[in-house]
């Protein structure tokens, strides 16, 4: 993985969707890390060349959160 790739990943996005699951979901953060590392949804996003990373946190939280109710993955309608 190219570096800037997973900085950004782990200085930027990832962090900034755990505080909304902290946030949103009332989790602690210690779960709220290991909900959001163990979902599909991370796993698409830890792909650079699934681009999911174009998207803010709040639509990866809105992915992870849809995941997370009904085990499917959706992808936002911009991305077709």
């Amino acid at each position: 993985m190219e570096q800037w790739f997973t900085t950004m990943l782990s200085v930027v996005l990832v962090p900034q969707v755990i505080a909304l699951l902290v946030e949103k979901e009332c989790l602690e953060e210690v779960v709220a890390i290991d909900r959001f590392y163990g979902s599909s949804t991370y796993e698409m996003l830890s792909k650079e060349e699934t681009k999911v990373w174009h998207y803010s946190p709040l639509t990866i939280y809105h992915m992870w959160k849809h995941e997370s109710e009904t085990g499917e993955l959706l992808f936002p309608e911009e991305a077709a």
